[in-house]
């Protein structure tokens, strides 16, 4: 499908207001590429900007974050039924997972609901079943989760639906579960939209021309898809001079250690190789510790999520040129209140999405407090140069 087909057109400020740029910082930017390439990365960002680009798993059309609205009385209401709540991760060791976990446990404490768990599966399905099952003797009202594997989990949480636990899902679902039936809706961000992102951060600073490679996840994960299907479109519709030379999955626990492993080999075998994109924050860190084992500091890495460490390379202007950021903890403000809200007879859209956040040098401080809802951590803020 055309990248044209997917975008709604948006005024040029927006895009601007969205990445704290100026038009000044995007002259600036873009001094060093060709003027019709600069033009068409300028006006792509400001298609995307506030715009959605993903569907729903099962092709839903998004519906934004304020669905999730609650008023004063519906609050005082859901204050007093007395709710709990559990919280169980695909994965716990990053900062996107921190900032969905710190989102819903504010959000749930100012409804009244109490957190009963919060688990981590370490991306092992096996044991997310098992923190499932455990999650059930605790007799949750809501379990808020992300799946590790939408087949090897679908029983567990299909016993905790049939149990009457009302489930909201991050970014994945259980395989042939139907929203309003099975679970009651699934929050994300706009995965495609930040894979959209990333191909023309990494075009701006390729100017349009070179070599890449593309590190994917390879697990059957619905969000990870769309951001690489939102990268290779764009760069497909868009920058026929940019050519991908090598591509391959990884399929983690450690994911910065294979992305390490993978980008070895790609500089190895291709070293003039000017850029590559990887699939999140994690594995761009193992790109970036390949490549500078390689000695080669020029290297243009592209990715989606603003996890600290590469949120210090961005304010190095080292490395990393530009991602495409989640807005992790609003996501979990607004899981914790359709699930919440559901138990109010509220209508509840299946899928619910926040819009990507385009990020490069000029931006991340700036970007940090909007992903965060904090100050930049002191790393990332003393390591900035103008």
């Amino acid at each position: 499908m055309k990248l044209t087909s997917r975008l709604a057109a948006v005024t040029l400020a927006g895009a601007l207001a969205l990445t704290g740029c100026s038009p000044a910082d995007t002259v600036a930017t873009a001094k060093s590429v060709d003027p019709e390439i600069a033009a068409k990365i300028e006006a792509g960002l400001a298609e995307v900007a506030g715009t959605v680009l993903s569907k729903g798993p099962n092709g839903e059309d998004p519906a934004p974050e304020s669905a999730a609205d609650l008023t004063d009385a519906e609050i005082e209401k859901i204050k007093s039924l007395g709710l709990t709540a559990a919280i169980v991760m695909h994965y716990g060791g990053n900062d996107w997972s921190t900032a969905q976990i710190e989102g819903l446990e504010s959000e749930f404490d100012r409804l009244g609901v109490e957190v009963v768990a919060v688990t981590d599966a370490n991306f092992d399905p096996a044991r997310q079943v098992s923190d499932i099952e455990t999650v059930l003797t605790r007799d949750p009202d809501i379990i808020v989760s992300i799946p590790t594997d939408p087949v090897a989990t679908a029983a567990a949480y299909g016993a905790a639906s049939d149990a009457g636990v009302k489930l909201v899902f991050m970014d994945n679902i259980p395989h042939g579960f139907v929203a309003g039936e099975d679970y009651v809706s699934m929050v994300s961000a706009d995965n495609y939209g930040n894979g959209v992102v990333s191909a023309y951060l990494m075009a701006q600073a390729l100017g349009g021309a070179g070599e890449i490679g593309v590190i994917n996840h390879e697990a059957d994960f619905f969000v990870t898809q769309q951001r690489y299907d939102g990268f290779m479109a764009t760069m497909e519709d868009n920058f026929p001079d940019i050519t991908i030379v090598e591509e391959q999955g990884i399929a983690g626990p450690d994911f910065a250690g294979d992305a390490q492993g993978v980008a070895n080999a790609m500089l190895t075998q291709y070293p003039n190789l000017d850029g590559i994109w990887a699939v999140w924050d994690v594995p761009a860190e193992g790109v970036m510790a390949a490549a500078r084992s390689a000695g080669r500091e020029d290297l243009k890495i592209a990715t989606e999520d603003l996890g600290t460490n590469v949120a210090v390379a961005l304010a190095k202007n080292a490395l990393i040129v530009g991602l495409g950021a989640q807005r992790p903890f609003d996501q979990g403000v607004t899981e914790a209140r359709l699930a919440a809200g559901s138990f109010l007879g509220k209508e509840i859209p299946p899928y619910v999405a926040l819009a990507a956040l385009p990020v490069d040098h000029e931006n991340v401080l700036e970007a940090w407090e909007q992903v965060y809802h904090s100050d930049p951590p002191a790393s990332v803020a003393d390591a900035f140069v103008e």
